[in-house]
């Protein structure tokens, strides 16, 4: 007979997890308290435009197509990638911007145009980190890390130490980089994780290094149809995904997790339980007992440190704008300073943000001529109390960005194109996807919060019960959550036999 499988949340660790455990002859159901999948990577539309919610930026393309092999599917029946190049363009408010192409030959002639001491510079730099990422994706990101035996090891510790992850990413990257501009560029994709370039490890220059020398893809129809992808493989390996349905209590008998609850739908039971909801949101609100909970009581999850927030304006507009690429960054002025407030619990002056143009590429995310763009500003979540998500404060926003945004030459007029606009806050990140804190990404990927340190994929106090996303271990980002659905599975599959 089938083990049963009940899955809280149809994110994609959740979804991935399905068609994994489905191709592996399970019986798995999915449970979704909103009444659309995907949980954070979701979709807004509003005719003519759709844009992705949240997710936008596809690295390491692999993973995404790894998931369709390991069920034995072919991905290119499900999804189509579009390379993106240049990756970036990076503006700045003096009227310059910096484009950097996935062909070495562009890239340098780029970064000549800078000045030779600073190419020079930017090939060690990618070199450098490049050994790092080597040793981290083989030691760590792809190892789950349940026994402390398998992190405490001498060997374990040698490649620890071999990714010199102590200095911050601005450390690092000052010591290969003089131009201000390009370490800003560099700089900024640590946020990607939710983390300060200032204060966080330098092994998450890992990110501006993957993107660099792997490339960046967009996907047609924009990140979520990965989600419809994965929703059509798992139908087709015969899943369920019951949406509308919010999981208030995970049930626990004899110290195994037995089923979930709702107060709306009643009780289902299940062999294994796997939470995709935020783990401080599972171990605060869905086990009931601080003994299921162990180490991550209410008063534990308090002291832990969390990543900021985001602020999302979408806009819908009359007319295109050639200036822009798919992936931009404005980095403006005073640029640490308002990095430090997403952090320190302000809201930024002079924003420096991320702009997505996907219709520069996709003409699939509009019907008519225009442009869909998302603007993303990190923010400080909503532990910091003393900023309120009304009103007033999205005017406020929305004011600073669009005035940053006028700056880049050949917007000036984006304004009075404008003819759709919605925001996204953290206070949605928490009412709509239970994000703790409505954090963008969940835990802080802190050298104390990773690897064994970090929790852990399944659960040390209760059987049967296990963790899939963005808080538990490897960490943050869509392909480092595919990779968390793929090393849980592994670790279903060592623990239970059909």
């Amino acid at each position: 007979m089938k083990k049963s499988v009940a899955i809280i949340g149809s994110g994609i660790g959740g979804l991935s997890t399905a068609v994994r455990l489905l191709s592996k002859g399970y019986d798995v159901k999915v449970y979704e308290k909103e009444k659309t999948i995907g949980g954070k990577t979701n979709q807004l539309i509003h005719h003519p435009f759709t844009f992705d919610l949240t997710a936008s930026i596809l690295m390491n393309r692999e993973i995404y197509e790894e998931v369709f092999y390991y069920a034995h599917l072919n991905y290119k029946d499900y999804i189509e990638f579009i390379k993106v190049d240049p990756i970036y363009r990076s503006f700045y408010p003096d009227g310059t911007f910096y484009d950097f192409s996935s062909d070495l030959v562009s890239l340098i002639k780029n970064l000549e145009s800078i000045s030779i001491e600073d190419a020079i510079g930017y090939i060690k730099f990618l070199s450098e980190v490049y050994e790092r990422y080597i040793i981290a994706n083989d030691h760590f990101l792809q190892r789950s890390f349940e026994n402390p035996f398998d992190f405490f090891k001498i060997s374990s510790l040698v490649n620890a130490l071999k990714t010199k992850a102590f200095s911050t990413s601005h450390q690092l990257i000052s010591e290969y980089i003089k131009d201000e501009k390009l370490q800003k560029f560099l700089c900024y994709q640590s946020l990607y994780v939710g983390i300060s370039p200032y204060e966080g490890p330098s092994i998450y220059t890992l990110v501006p290094v993957i993107s660099q020398l792997y490339g960046l893809w967009h996907l047609k129809g924009g990140m979520y149809s990965y989600v419809k992808a994965l929703e059509k493989a798992l139908y087709q390996l015969g899943g369920v995904i019951e949406t509308n349905y919010a999981v208030d209590e995970i049930i626990i008998s004899d110290d195994r997790a037995i089923g979930i609850k709702s107060k709306e739908n009643g009780a289902v039971f299940a062999d294994i339980v796997i939470s995709n909801a935020d783990f401080p949101y599972t171990m605060d609100t869905l086990l009931k007992s601080d003994i299921h909970k162990g180490k991550y009581t209410t008063s534990k999850l308090s002291d832990l440190k969390y990543t900021c927030s985001t602020f999302i304006i979408y806009l819908g507009l009359k007319k295109k704008y050639p200036q822009l690429s798919v992936h931009n960054l404005y980095l403006n002025v005073d640029f640490k300073k308002n990095i430090d407030s997403a952090f320190t619990g302000h809201l930024p002056i002079n924003p420096s943000f991320y702009i997505y143009c996907p219709t520069k590429v996709d003409d699939s995310m509009i019907v008519s001529d225009g442009e869909c763009i998302s603007i993303v500003v990190r923010v400080p979540n909503l532990f910091f109390r003393n900023i309120t998500w009304n009103e007033n404060t999205v005017k406020f926003m929305r004011n600073q960005t669009i005035t940053a945004l006028k700056n880049i030459s050949g917007l000036e007029d984006i304004e009075e194109n404008i003819i759709y606009e919605n925001y996204l806050t953290p206070q949605n990140l928490k009412d709509s996807f239970n994000s703790h804190g409505g954090t963008a990404f969940g835990l802080s990927p802190t050298l104390t919060q990773t690897n064994y340190f970090r929790p852990h994929l399944k659960s040390d106090n209760v059987k049967n019960l296990y963790f899939v996303g963005s808080s538990v271990h490897p960490g943050p980002g869509v392909s480092i959550v595919l990779l968390s659905s793929k090393l849980v599975v592994q670790e279903i599959l060592k623990n239970n036999t059909l």
